[in-house]
């Protein structure tokens, strides 16, 4: 097997004569961390509408520089790494990869390997029984095509890494790749991930018995024993040791950076011992994160290292794995169209294996193959075991190739095969589900409240309790927290697979575990307190740009007719509304843009609970299908014994009653605007008579009035009037008579389109209401379009002055109340 070594000579006499390293190694090497950050970043956003993970981008980096690319200009690798800067490279990659291997042990959960169910364990253990029957003939393949080409000496040992790749699942990249396809809390899902952590844990025990042996050869025996007895030394004494020192320093919150510094020196300690007994140090450094204490403590450690450890060092690693990847081993043979089927049939054990455990638990066979395309993926751990062999002389570059062949192909397959034969995003498009107002009265309501933080969980509540759950017609809340996916989302992800165990208060949680159970606790007692309520309390770990795909998801599978969310604001001690996060405003356009069901953004005043007071609530009426489904939301909530409830329907006329034509001109002619609204009205008189003869005439607690609006200047002060009345909550529709002229043109000046023309006027600090909002948008008539109107003029502060014109006639009478109701 050729070999390139480096010549490194060192006299004792010029130890503390060497050259400056300031000026020589470090510019170098700053250059190549630079190329190769800022490469595998050009790469990943290539290959993003692929769903691929990060891994795929940074092997690329390396790749490029290959022959059959950019490495057939030797001017151009050599400039980027040159020969005496190869050695520097090489060192901070296998620092980079303990690194990593240290973070990989400190995400790991085990408690769900301990309670894993029947279905996932049966899954794992077929996908571990399959290769180790068909590694050998594919093996056996391998060096039959190669005839004539000198391969590795030792089978038995190259025969455990074909076993051990083929076996293995990377369980933080299929974390990822869940989730990009919006199939991380699904069944399939969930059984993935739980069977790729058992077959993780396994791949790591096996790597541990398989590096001794493949080194020390008979002697291998001593470095395993010594090995598992350092393990056992670890796990029983050390980890009583360490915890014991941890978990006080983490209670009070007293880490800094500097204390910070003897995790990272324990971490290169365990893995120099595990090194010097014979096996690799990645084991150590595995060992050494698995016996820390996982929760806060491992939840500050990633988010300190987490840039060090996978923003800059394991791209340079994985892009060691594109250099040695030369593809001229596949096709310069005689035999290499045999040589690709053996890589194609690398991707075959799992799926067979997956297909015969998932048909004893009657599974589709869509899903079964869907599920063992998912346990194809492959990650990190796979190609860190490839390297390894490489360097230890374990493989040849023939067999390296191949291996790592089909490693990319069968993580790069995954993506857009299951994204092409299973589309639950697409499910939902098909199936209408109710809204509130189709709702029938006996039915079972069904609510799924988002929230992002035990602050939005309290007001969800508040809001939800007024909905008037009874026997008759019972309710069924599904709180959804929702929680950003980070780079080292494999850990999230593994902490939130399934409840934790009983013993929570022992433990020292992250803080978005933690938050969970407080959230999780808030709905629960809610629910106890109504025996026609039940809740269910579940999590949401994804990107935010795509994390409203998750909510349409789960909407359809709860079969829910309304998604409540949480405004982006919240009220501060001064009693004004001030930014939580704008991206929580970007969450909320896009679920409304699409979702599968109607949808309410809650502003949240304070509005406190039932127990405590009685609520009065105004809903404004100004006509169209979100009005409708507003006014519905309040019948029902008026049917609860605390809550008194006002009706305004605002009657545009004259000027205000103009047709809006400009929208719908180009699709459908300059007549359809003004039949649609001749439509509407028609249904909004239908509605409103319905709920007069059911409702006000029959329940001292409802009154019902209008008002006449003739120009768009009367609008903001009517609504100033109505704000006289003190009420708790507003009700109103997001879309307010759509093909009206002057709706339209306020519109142009809302600072939050979410909340349509009424409810940004009435959210606004400027406007000086202190009453809670509830806005609805009925499902069943495109969502709303965001960022269509150009010339939008709303400013950062939501000025209400500026929708206050000044009427044309002084001291003219703009609106006329008629009391219809008591």
């Amino acid at each position: 097997m050729p070999q390139k070594c480096y010549a490194v000579s060192l006299s004792p006499a010029q130890f503390w004569q060497t050259e400056n390293v300031l000026n020589s190694k470090l510019p170098m090497l700053a250059a190549q961390i630079v190329y190769t950050v800022l490469v595998s970043r050009i790469f990943f956003f290539i290959l993003k509408p692929l769903h691929q993970p990060r891994l795929i981008s940074q092997i690329s980096v390396g790749f490029l520089l290959t022959p059959p690319l950019l490495g057939r200009f030797p001017y151009v690798f050599h400039l980027l790494y040159p020969k005496e800067g190869v050695i520097s490279v090489e060192v901070l990659c296998n620092i980079g990869v303990i690194y990593y291997v240290f973070l990989s042990g400190l995400e790991m959960n085990l408690n769900t390997i301990l309670y894993v169910k029947k279905k996932p364990a049966s899954i794992a253990v077929a996908g571990i029984i399959f290769p180790i029957v068909m590694a050998p003939a594919f093996y056996a393949l391998h060096r039959k095509f190669y005839a004539g080409t000198r391969l590795e000496e030792s089978t038995i040992n190259s025969y455990l890494l074909w076993t051990l790749v083929i076996t293995v699942t990377g369980f933080p990249v299929l974390a990822h790749t869940l989730s990009e396809l919006k199939l991380l809390y699904t069944g399939l899902g969930k059984a993935a991930l739980t069977a790729a952590m058992i077959g993780d844990t396994y791949s790591w025990i096996l790597f541990t018995l398989l590096v001794p042996f493949s080194i020390n050869g008979q002697r291998g025996t001593y470095s395993v024993l010594s090995t598992v007895l350092f393990i056992v030394f670890c796990i029983i004494v050390l980890r009583p040791m360490v915890v014991r020192f941890i978990d006080p320093k983490t209670d009070k919150e007293d880490w800094d950076y500097d204390q910070l510094l003897f995790v990272v020196m324990g971490v290169f300690a365990c893995s120099y011992i595990t090194e010097i007994l014979g096996s690799h140090g990645i084991v150590g450094a595995f060992v050494f994160g698995l016996i820390l204490p996982h929760g806060r403590f491992a939840d500050l450690v990633m988010s300190v290292s987490d840039d060090f450890g996978s923003g800059f060092m394991a791209p340079l690693f994985f892009s060691g794995s594109g250099f040695r990847l030369q593809l001229n081993y596949l096709f310069n043979q005689a035999h290499w169209p045999l040589t690709l089927l053996v890589v194609l049939l690398l991707c075959v054990p799992k799926i067979l294996s997956t297909l015969f455990a998932t048909s004893f638990f009657g599974m589709r066979t869509r899903d079964g193959l869907a599920l063992g395309l998912l346990q194809n993926t492959k990650g990190a751990i796979a190609l860190i075991m490839l390297n390894i062999a490489w360097d230890r002389l374990i493989i040849s570059e023939p067999t390296y190739c191949v291996l790592t062949s089909g490693v990319l192909l069968m993580t790069v397959m995954v993506s857009p095969i299951i994204d092409a034969i299973y589309k639950p995003r697409k499910i939902f498009e098909q199936i209408k589900l109710k809204t509130i107002q189709k709702l029938r009265v006996d039915a079972e309501l069904r609510i799924l409240a988002c929230v992002h933080n035990i602050r939005h969980a309290t007001g969800m509540i508040n809001i939800v309790e007024s909905f008037n759950a009874t026997r008759v017609s019972p309710m069924h809340v599904f709180a959804l927290y929702l929680v950003e996916l980070t780079a080292r989302g494999a850990a999230l992800v593994a902490a939130h697979m399934e409840r934790l165990c009983s013993n929570h208060g022992e433990q020292n949680l992250t803080r978005t575990q933690a938050e969970l159970e407080s959230i999780t606790n808030t709905f629960e007692a809610f629910g106890e307190a109504y025996d026609a309520v039940r809740v269910e309390a579940s999590n949401v770990v994804s990107d935010y740009a795509t994390i409203h795909e998750d909510i349409y998801n789960s909407a359809k599978e709860k079969g829910t007719s309304l998604i409540l969310l949480p405004f982006h604001k919240h009220l501060n001690s001064e009693g004004a509304l001030e930014t939580t996060s704008a991206v929580y405003k970007d969450i909320n356009q896009k679920v409304m843009q699409g979702a599968p069901c109607s949808v309410g953004i809650f502003v949240d005043r304070d509005l406190g609970s039932l127990f405590k007071m009685n609520m009065r609530i105004l809903m404004i009426f100004v006509g169209g299908p979100d009005d409708r489904e507003a006014l519905a939301v309040a019948r029902r909530m008026a049917g609860h014994p605390g809550i008194k409830l006002s009706v305004v329907r605002i009657l545009l006329l004259d000027e205000a009653a103009e047709v809006d034509t400009s929208v719908k001109e180009e699709a459908h002619g300059l007549m359809f605007g003004v039949l649609d609204s001749e439509k509407q009205k028609e249904l909004d008189d239908e509605y409103i008579s319905s709920f007069r003869l059911t409702a006000v005439n029959n329940d001292d607690s409802i009154s019902y009035s209008e008002i006449d609006v003739r120009t768009s200047e009367d609008i903001p002060v009517v609504l100033k009037e109505l704000d006289k009345i003190s009420s708790d909550l507003y009700i109103v529709g997001q879309r307010n008579c759509r093909n009206s002229r002057v709706i339209s043109n306020l519109l142009e000046w809302c600072d939050c389109l979410e909340l349509g023309v009424i409810g940004d006027i009435l959210a606004s600090d400027s406007f000086g209401s202190r009453s809670s909002l509830l806005v609805v948008q009925q499902y069943g008539y495109g969502g709303m379009s965001f960022g269509k109107h150009h010339n939008h003029k709303a400013t950062n502060n939501g000025d209400f002055q500026q929708l206050v014109l000044k009427p044309r006639v002084a001291n003219e009478e703009i609106y006329n109340i008629v009391e219809v109701g008591k």
